[in-house]
């Protein structure tokens, strides 16, 4: 912010820069003014821009340094710490990590945010504008990855020792920008300039090899030689715990080639390209998060990266572990499991296994028995689905091509099981074709990565109470017959700092007062006291009115992203998630257009008894997912016409919200007072966002599916709009349709017709809505059954409506549903993941 200088010249602004702050280094500093002149430091000494400026983004980064200087200090202690005191640790290896901006975070955990926010406007900045300026960081997708990133704050929380292992992916999945014709994708720019809070460790760097081939040695071992080597180069993120010195690290893996891999010859001969062809593959690798896969080199390419993160992942917890054991003087590899635990965070980084396999009989002279003791011992597998196009199977062809050496071991990993299974459960030998690890189907020959991970860990665990139980009556049936203590359910949990305390301060500071402590940050089934106040008026009216505030946030920001302007006195209705025919986005526009079409038929007189809404629906649909791609563009359509009709608008209006992530997320739950969590009963493993919809009071209509079972028995069954139909009738119902018994209820056919009808543009929805028709074939017979619950759906909606006018039993619905999301902390998940799986302990700095 450039500042004029005064007519005294006394007070002259240096380099755009407040002169009267000095420029002192205090990376401890707590008190505002040193907090001011540690920021002014970073803004001179450390500067990544011309020394002219100090706008709100050069501020942004001054001030990210100055906060990582804490964070730095703390991370030293907590290295220390770990090394001296050698706890058994934790290794979270995930693909995703949906970390969201990391200065509220930073500043929140460390408890210094008025300092913070003090210093800056001593700066002529305020923190809100600061904040802004930070991009998410592009590591991840979906629940997955942003269940990862809760993990790694309840485990600094906790004071665990753990770390978490991933990619740092250049431009992540994709930037979503909606244009006439529906989604388009581009790429994502966090890193376009750099990101302040990641440190790169150029002294930890592995080799990992792709291609090459098998040598056996005199010896009888065998050795992976030739192909490509790329070089695996560390960046450490920190990751502070909630008001506790413990500051944990999340270590993405960067692909880098070596000097002598360029080919200076070929360069100066005018062969550019070639001359660095490494360099190009290397850099590849970590340029997008999944990157599409119908071509060979694309299959080659995620193959790649799974890899790639497993084999530097591991190399570097088996470095770590051997520099502790030589500091004690003997190296005994059989101590491994009791000072390491590894987590798969679903079957992405399933090639740890053969890998660690590897290692220890390759490069550390183990013989197979040792190694698979250790082995098994050590993995852990969490499984996040149960759809079959996401239990990952990989060509046996490209894994010889690519992993020669893996290839083997899976091979024997299989023979051996397969003996196994011969000798002791001879009852199973008609399921082995289906519960081996290799599939030899002459037509496409595969590995099943969910086979390998369940055959070779110690444990394996869902994600919520209905989703383990299908596992384990359903999916994995037959290797609970053979391992029955194997199977475990850990119900995922959402943090209470990003998902309450930060996004909703408003409405943290109301609990805060009611229950007359803040320790419901940290332990959350305090927030069941708030039942005793129920029926009082006064928590009423400071209810409602948090809620109003950051439903007048949110839309300032609807307006400020779409140009829709949208009335806060309306019903808040969103759905945001991943756009997938499962998660039934499809249901919720059909319902939405059901709703225009009926409110577009009342008179003037009928309208007034209408409850007025805004929809809201957000998400990216992947980039090949053609289905997916079109409800997106059906949204928009739609909302583009009822949002211009004057006679409807003041009772509906409709709105896609672009580029959904973490930020976003942190606006629109908030703002949020009915959520949507409607997917087909059976087929989400948890869902999260639901858990932190449920937290900020917004209350839910969904099916039996995922976490929604256990929300609803936690926040009372009247609380929750249900309709659907339930697990256990999914397969006869599909059954049904395949034999032609399914009688369409005419409001769903209402609602398709109109969208045939062209009420929402000339674009071909056919392809969509033949999706839903039919009795059976590829992209027909409405494999999700939106046409069989549709009447329930509606039904559902109906009975919202009426509940919404009802204002004070709206409000009290709200405060029980906050009151009884306790269970649904990310400390109690992490908590019985140290307990139960992993066998590790606090490990707080002292």
């Amino acid at each position: 912010m450039e500042v004029p200088a005064t007519s005294s010249g006394n007070e002259t602004i240096k380099s755009g820069i407040p002169a009267e702050v000095p420029a002192v280094a205090q990376p401890l500093a707590g008190e505002a003014t040193e907090i001011a002149s540690n920021i002014i430091y970073h803004a001179q000494y450390s500067p990544h821009f011309s020394p002219f400026k100090f706008e709100p983004e050069q501020a942004f980064y001054a001030t990210a340094d100055s906060v990582r200087d804490r964070l730095i200090k703390q991370w030293n202690d907590t290295y220390l710490h770990y090394h001296k005191v050698n706890p058994k640790q934790t290794y979270y290896l995930s693909m995703e990590y949906l970390q969201g901006r990391a200065l509220t975070n930073a500043i929140g955990n460390l408890d210094i945010q008025d300092a913070y926010s003090d210093a800056l406007k001593k700066l002529g900045h305020e923190l809100e504008e600061i904040v802004e300026q930070e991009k998410d960081a592009a590591l991840g997708n979906g629940g997955l990855g942003r269940l990862a990133s809760c993990f790694l704050d309840s485990m600094a929380t906790l004071n665990l020792p753990a770390w978490g292992y991933g990619l740092r992916y250049r431009y992540g999945l994709f930037k979503q920008r909606i244009s006439k014709g529906g989604q388009e994708e581009i790429a994502e720019d966090w890193l376009e300039k750099f990101s302040p809070w990641e440190i790169v460790r150029h002294d930890v760097v592995f080799p990992i090899r792709f291609f090459g081939h098998v040598e056996v040695l005199p010896t009888g071992s065998r050795k992976w030689v030739g192909g490509e080597v790329i070089q695996a180069v560390a960046y450490d993120v920190p990751i502070p715990g909630y008001k506790t010195k413990n500051t944990n690290s999340l270590r993405l893996w960067e692909a880098k080639a070596c000097a002598e891999d360029f080919n200076l010859f070929q360069f100066n001969d005018g062969q550019y390209e070639s001359a660095a062809q490494l360099h190009a593959r290397a850099q590849q690798i970590c340029a997008v998060l999944y990157p599409g896969d119908a071509t060979e080199s694309g299959k080659l390419l995620r193959l790649k990266q799974q890899f790639f993160l497993c084999s530097a992942s591991l190399q570097d917890i088996m470095f770590r572990f051997r520099e502790r054991q030589v500091g004690k003087g003997v190296l005994q590899w059989s101590e491994f499991p009791t000072k390491v635990a590894v987590q798969l965070n679903d079957t992405h980084p399933t090639l740890a296994i053969p890998e660690l396999m590897r290692l220890l009989m390759d490069e550390e002279g183990l013989g197979w028995d040792d190694a698979w003791d250790i082995t098994t011992r050590t993995i852990a597998y969490t499984n996040h689905t149960v759809l079959p196009e996401a239990l990952e199977k990989w060509s046996q062809a490209v894994m010889w091509k690519l992993l020669p050496r893996l290839m083997e071991i899976i091979e024997e990993i299989d023979k051996r099981f397969i003996a196994t299974v011969q000798s002791t459960r001879p009852d199973l030998e008609t399921k082995l074709s289906s519960i081996r690890i290799l599939d030899h189907n002459p037509q496409k020959p595969v590995v099943r990565m969910a086979n390998l991970c369940v055959v070779s860990s110690h444990m394996v665990n869902g994600v919520a109470q209905l989703h383990s139980d299908i596992l384990k009556s359903d999916l994995f049936a037959d290797y609970v017959s053979i391992w029955p203590t194997k199977f475990q359910n850990k119900t995922n949990g959402i943090t209470p700092r990003r998902w309450l305390r930060f996004c909703s301060p408003e409405l943290s500071q109301i609990i805060t007062k009611w229950l007359k402590t803040d320790k419901w940050v940290t332990n959350l089934d305090l927030l069941t006291k708030l039942r005793q106040f129920v029926d009082n008026e006064e928590l009423y009216a400071e209810w409602e009115s948090a809620k109003m505030a950051n439903k007048q946030r949110l839309a300032q920001y609807i307006m400020q992203v779409t140009s829709v302007s949208i009335d806060p006195n309306t019903l808040f209705d969103i759905q945001v998630k991943r756009i997938h025919e499962y998660k039934r986005q499809l249901l919720n526009i059909l319902g939405t257009v059901y709703r225009y079409k009926k409110i577009k038929e009342m008179s003037p007189e009928e309208r007034q008894k209408v409850t007025p809404r805004t929809v809201m629906i957000g998400g990216k649909a992947f980039a090949t997912y053609a289905n997916a791609k079109r409800i997106v563009k059906l949204v928009n359509d739609v909302g583009a016409v009822v949002n211009s009709d004057p006679e409807v608008n003041s009772y509906l209006k409709v709105v896609f919200v672009p580029n959904y992530n973490v930020s976003v997320a942190e606006m629109l739950i908030p703002g949020s007072e009915l959520s949507q969590h409607i997917s087909t009963a059976g087929m989400e493993a948890s869902g999260t966002s639901n858990m932190k919809f449920a937290l900020n009071g917004c209350l839910i209509i969904g099916t039996l599916d995922g976490a929604n079972v256990e929300i609803r028995e936690e926040i009372g069954e009247e609380n929750f709009f249900l309709f659907g139909a339930r697990a256990e009738e999914v397969p006869r119902l599909r059954k049904e349709r395949e034999n032609g018994l399914f009688k369409p209820d005419p409001r769903f056919e209402e609602a398709k017709q109109f969208i045939r009808s062209g009420a929402f543009g000339s674009y071909d929805y056919n392809p969509l809505l033949e999706s839903l028709e039919g009795n059976s074939g590829y992209g027909r017979g409405d494999y999700f059954l939106v046409g069989y619950d549709f009447p329930s759906y509606i039904d559902a909606q109906a009975r919202v409506d009426e509940a919404y006018k009802d204002r004070k039993r709206w409000i009290k619905m709200s405060i029980l549903s906050t009151a009884g999301s306790g269970k649904f902390s990310s400390d109690r998940t992490i908590s019985q993941y140290a307990k139960e799986i992993w066998n590790i302990e606090e490990c707080a700095v002292p």
